[in-house]
């Protein structure tokens, strides 16, 4: 079983490898911090506030993901502008990823307690992709293939719009704005960033005293893999706990027929829950179980978040800007 399953991986990550589309890291605690989507999320919770994240995806398989990310964010000028600073590590097998992105959001007020905003965000940063030749062993291999590590660096951009009110939110974005039009690596060895887009939207809905529930779903698509579709569930109970999940699937949104046809939609569901042990710091612990053709391979995956916030106010946490 132990052999089949690195078998497996092997497979997994010779098609990364040689696909043309680059998949960014995923996550699945965003809905909580979206500046990893969306650079106009920059000063939405209107504080200074640290966050993080540390995944392992599809445990028990070897060359798995293993994802980590830090972001600072804050706001300028009355809260008419939002800064944030990101950074992020993505390995998968013999691939790896580093990103650093400074991202500023302008947020106009739409009405006069500036509890209902609309942001224009745009991020510039780089972008390293590597490989290392000498974890891969593949069975036939290829004239061209790596040795030993290799690595590339470019320039990026995204951008991203995001509206918010005291019971609603959404956002469009986009990335790899400048990495696509950059040609990485002739062989192919290290994949072509392509464009990835993100739009989602969520609400908060009063259930009864110290219940509330927040619905909310995201769309993924980079216009070369499948169409990505999240649809989440959160309760808040007493300002201090949240429990809920995601079930993420494929959704054929336009005509993908250079996809394979025998591809399954079923990708994973999630379970997750996010505490508030003392008043400013926040952990999160979310579980994927895997539903598709990793279904039976995987121990799951992991993922753990941590965030704490340098409040200047004592703050409620009763609307979306401070989820």
């Amino acid at each position: 079983m132990r052999k089949f399953k690195i078998l497996i991986a092997a497979l997994l990550l010779f098609g990364v490898q040689r696909a043309d589309a680059q998949q960014d890291a995923q996550y699945s605690q965003y809905m909580f911090n979206g500046i990893y989507i969306n650079p106009a999320y920059a000063g939405y919770k209107e504080q200074l506030n640290v966050h993080s994240f540390y995944r392992a995806q599809w445990t028990g398989i070897t060359g798995g993901p293993r994802s980590m990310s830090l972001a600072v964010d804050a706001i300028a000028n009355d809260g008419n502008v939002g800064l944030a600073l990101q950074v992020a590590s993505d390995r998968l097998g013999a691939q790896s990823n580093l990103t650093a992105y400074g991202n500023y959001a302008y947020r106009l007020k739409l009405n006069e307690d500036g509890t209902s905003r609309l942001a224009f965000g745009v991020g510039v940063g780089l972008v390293q992709m590597g490989i290392d030749g000498s974890k891969l062993n593949p069975n036939d291999p290829e004239m061209y293939q790596p040795a030993g590590v290799q690595s590339k660096v470019v320039p990026d951009a995204r951008a991203g719009v995001y509206y918010s009110n005291s019971r609603f939110y959404a956002g469009f974005s986009a990335d790899n704005m400048i990495a696509q039009a950059i040609k990485v690596e002739a062989d192919g060895f290290i994949a072509q960033p392509k464009p990835h887009y993100y739009l989602t939207a969520g609400m908060l809905v009063p259930l009864s005293e110290g219940i509330q529930l927040k619905p909310s779903f995201l769309l993924k698509d980079d216009r070369a893999g499948p169409t990505s579709l999240d649809v989440n569930a959160f309760v808040l109970f007493n300002d201090m706990i949240w429990v809920g999940g995601s079930y993420r699937t494929g959704v054929k949104l336009y005509d993908k027929s250079y996809l394979d046809k025998n591809l399954s939609n079923q990708n994973s569901a999630v379970a997750a829950m996010e505490v508030f042990p003392i008043k400013n710091l926040r952990v999160g612990y979310a579980y994927d179980f895997s539903v598709g053709a990793l279904r039976g391979y995987s121990g799951g995956t992991h993922e753990i978040s941590v965030g704490y916030y340098f409040n200047k106010k004592n703050t409620r946490m009763l609307t979306p800007r401070y989820f």
